[in-house]
This record gives structure tokens, C-alpha cells and sequence, in this order.
């Protein structure tokens, strides 16, 4: 039911792709990079925290949960917004963007924060067929609006859009209370503490993703044109996101708990032999579903084989570090030190690479950098992953033996 639900939402995304200019289209997802980037701080990893907390505490103590984290979270979501809107003369000029961009990607980042973090809370409390029922709801309902102001109305402006889909975040935000219990009385400083510093290894990991994943968009708003940041976006987001709908509502749900189980050591082998082919069933994946998806939408979005291609490898190698990073994460804060660790090794290098291959090749040059980007993360996660979890030496000289 959620894959059915993300998949309502990626219909969303190509009506829209298909309906406006490959320009405005650009500044759509220009506006979607930064508020990822934003929501960052505006959530503080607090929705991971809550899929932890909320199954193993006592039902008396998960109001109290609930309300701290919603609570704490739009304060402090408010005061990054405001924040962001007093550092707008730096902001805009850093990002490349107007006042009116930045400010839609404000708004459009708090909605996500209270968005996740009340899916978070459904997810906690084990109420997902509520969870599905309400987030196919309001996927219908945006694809909805969308397409009759697309194919009816005529509406081509795309802050119509990124109206719509801030509005659908708040109301999911808001449908979601049903599930469960908001006592103001009940917010705890001590509490907030707490879970702030649960995140904190997290947050931080949010922070680098953003950055090795996030800021190629914002690169491509300085040296390209903003049609090619629309064309660039279908060529590799769409598809990567449609992965990710299909590792975390299908694989994941198996592959999580038995990583989470498994000695770190031999996860990280396990994947190490099965990474060829994991990255050569997801190039194809990509590959076939692009084929398939673009020849909907033409026009300024050119059918070529090259592009797909290049996207293909990308999101293979990028799939493969996901799976270093799931298994990693799964081994609670040792394997977050050691991806920390990783990360920020490899990242000057991988920000370097995307400036210049961007700047030099525009469109061409993001796609070949974000596959040699995760190439290079892979590289290094391998390389880390390996001193941190070699086995430990016995009697007689040996090294412990992998148990099958």
C-alpha cells in the first residue's frame, strides 16, 4: 500500500514534468534539493529517533513522546525559516536563486519536517495500514488537483504546484492525528534532550547526504541553463527516487531486521560479493523503467539512450553504497562513526568532482559525476568499513572463523 502510495506521487511528478516547461520544471526540483538540504535542521533526525522510541516505550509514555518531538520540532522548524529569511541576501546569492525561491523552499522544508516526522509517529506506534490508507488518501488527491489544473484549468505555473504540495504535507500532518495523542502539558525539556542527542549521529549523516547528494542541483543552477536542471532531474532523480520506493517498501522491510542481526563484519562481506550483482540488476531497472517513462514525455525532454545510460550507472553504483550504508546503520552508533568517518573523507573529493565536471559539461557533466561520486563513496566506505570490522585475531596466530 505505500509502494502503491509513492507510486501515486511519482505519477504526480511526471504529470507535472510533462505539463509545464523543462525551465520551470528545473525550478521545481531546484526548490524540492533545497528543502531536502533544509530539512536537515529543521528535523534534526527526529523521525529515526521515533521509529526506535515509540515501539519499546510503555503506552502512558508515548503522549508525552509524541508531543515533545511535534512540539520541539515546529519551534524549531520556525526558527530555522526565519532564520533562513534574515540570511536571505547571503542565501540567494550563494544558491543562485531569487527571494521568492528560496522562500517557497522554506516553507516547502517545514512542510516535509512535520510530514515525516507524523509518519514517523504512525510508523512508531505500528499503525501502518493506517499509515498506507492515509498517504494513498492524499497522494490521490494531489495527483488530483494536479492533473485537473493541468488538463482542464490550463495552470502552468509551477508555484501552483509547490503550493499543492506543501499543502498536501500539512494535510497529511494533519489527518495523521488521528493516530495518536498531542498533551501539551506534557512536553518535557528533559525529554527533548534526550532525543536530540539520539539523533545526533544521525543529523549528521543527514547533513553530509545533503551534500553529496543535494547540492549537484544547485551547482547546475549557477553554470547550466534551468531547462537542463528540469531534464537533469528526470534523468536521475525520478528514477533513483523510484528505487528508493522499491528498496523501502519492499527489500528493506525484509533486508532491514536481518542486518540489523547479523555480525557487522560478515554483512559487509555478504554484500561485497553480491555488490556486482546488485548493481548490475538495478542499471538494468533504471534503464528499462526510463525507456519506458520518457517516452511519455518528449518534447524538451530528449529520448537518448546515452543519458539514460549514464543515469543507469549512476543509480547501480549509488544503490551499492546504500547497501554499505544500510548495513553500516544497522549496527547502531559504531556503524554510525564508521559511515561518518567515510563520508567525510570522501566528500571534499565528490563535491570537487561535481563542480568540475559540471561546470565543464553541464547536464552531461552532473550525470557522469554523480556515478564516479558514489563510486568514490563506495571506495572509501569499503576501505573504512574494512579496517573498522576486521576480525580479531585468536590463540595460535588464526583470525576468527566467519560463521556461515
Amino acid at each position: 500500500m505505500n509502494a502503491v502510495a509513492s507510486g501515486v506521487s511519482a505519477t504526480t511528478t511526471l504529470v507535472v514534468a510533462w505539463g509545464v516547461s523543462a525551465a520551470e520544471f528545473g525550478r521545481f526540483t531546484l526548490v524540492l534539493s533545497i528543502a531536502l538540504i533544509v530539512t536537515v535542521g529543521m528535523l534534526m533526525s527526529l523521525h529515526f529517533v521515533m521509529y526506535q522510541e515509540l515501539p519499546r516505550s510503555e503506552p502512558r509514555d508515548r503522549p508525552a513522546l509524541v508531543t515533545t518531538a511535534l512540539l520541539s520540532t515546529l519551534v524549531l522548524g520556525a526558527g530555522v525559516a526565519v532564520a533562513g529569511l534574515l540570511a536571505a541576501p547571503v542565501l540567494t546569492a550563494l544558491l543562485g536563486v531569487d527571494l521568492r525561491t528560496l522562500c517557497f523552499a522554506l516553507a516547502l522544508a517545514l512542510s516535509m519536517t512535520v510530514n515525516q516526522l507524523t509518519d514517523s509517529f504512525l510508523r512508531g506506534l505500528e499503525k501502518y495500514a493506517l499509515t498506507a490508507r492515509l498517504k494513498i488518501a492524499v497522494a490521490v488527491v494531489y495527483l488530483g488537483v494536479s492533473a485537473y489544473c493541468l488538463l482542464v484549468l490550463g495552470i502552468r505555473d509551477i508555484e501552483f504546484y509547490l503550493l499543492a504540495l506543501i499543502g498536501t504535507n500539512v494535510l497529511f500532518a494533519v489527518v495523521s492525528a488521528v493516530g495518536y495523542r498531542v498533551v501539551p502539558r506534557l512536553w518535557s525539556p528533559a525529554l527533548i534532550r534526550s532525543l536530540y542527542r539520539h539523533g545526533g549521529y544521525l543529523t549528521v549523516l543527514a547533513v553530509l547526504g545533503s551534500l553529496l547528494f543535494g547540492v549537484d542541483l544547485i551547482f547546475l543552477n549557477h553554470w547550466a541553463v534551468q531547462s537542463d536542471i528540469g531534464v537533469y532531474s528526470l534523468y536521475n532523480n525520478f528514477p533513483k527516487r523510484l528505487l528508493g520506493v522499491v528498496f523501502a517498501d519492499g527489500i528493506g522491510l525484509v533486508l532491514m531486521p536481518m542486518l540489523a542481526i547479523m555480525d557487522r563484519g560478515t554483512a559487509l562481506r555478504r554484500i561485497g560479493r553480491l555488490s556486482p550483482a546488485v548493481f548490475l540488476a538495478t542499471a538494468g531497472f533504471s534503464f528499462t523503467a526510463s525507456m519506458l517513462f520518457f517516452l511519455l514525455l518528449r518534447g524538451e525532454y530528449p529520448y537518448s539512450f546515452g543519458l539514460m545510460s549514464l543515469s543507469a550507472l549512476g543509480i547501480g553504483v549509488h544503490t551499492v553504497f546504500n547497501l554499505y550504508s544500510a548495513a553500516l546503520l544497522m549496527g547502531g552508533v559504531r556503524g554510525a562513526k564508521v559511515l561518518i568517518v567515510a563520508e567525510l573523507v570522501a566528500t571534499p573529493v565528490v563535491l570537487a568532482c561535481q563542480a568540475v565536471l559540471i561546470a565543464w559539461q553541464g547536464l552531461i557533466g552532473g550525470l557522469v559525476a554523480f556515478a564516479l561520486s558514489n563510486l568514490v563513496l563506495v571506495a572509501v566506505v569499503v576501505v573504512v568499513s574494512t579496517r573498522a570490522y576486521r576480525p580479531e585475531p585468536v590463540a595460535g596466530g588464526t583470525r576468527t572463523r566467519e560463521i556461515p
